[in-house]
């Protein structure tokens, strides 16, 4: 009979939207002063797969060689996007308040004129 061990692989560490923007910025840097090259120095500087800058690159996430800025989440590198995301944040965050006074406000007129 043979004894199987079950392997506990864990999953890879996420990135904030910051952390994706700034490296991304780093690639855009590198590759703005030698002509190319960003994606490997950022991979050794950053100690993260040439795949996952590249993924983020094409999907849009940040940088200038993928701006993007969707209403869920901002993502231009540098101040300003550091600025965006956290202007998105506090406008979630208003957004849920407020969406939270709106239910706290009809709870109270349904008891006000059940008075």
């Amino acid at each position: 009979m043979s004894t199987k061990k079950k392997v506990n692989v864990s999953k890879g560490r996420r990135y904030t939207q910051a952390e994706k923007a700034e490296i991304l910025e780093y690639v855009d840097k590198v590759n703005a002063e030698k002509g190319r090259g960003g994606q490997s120095a950022a991979s050794k500087k950053y100690k993260i797969s040439p795949l996952t800058i590249s993924s983020w690159i094409r999907s849009g996430i940040g940088g200038a060689s993928g701006l993007s800025i969707t209403p869920s989440s901002p993502s231009i590198a540098g101040p300003i996007g550091k600025k965006l995301a956290k202007l998105q944040a506090l406008h979630d965050q208003i957004m849920r308040a407020e969406k939270e006074l709106s239910k706290m406000k009809a709870q109270f007129n349904a008891l006000k004129s059940s008075l």
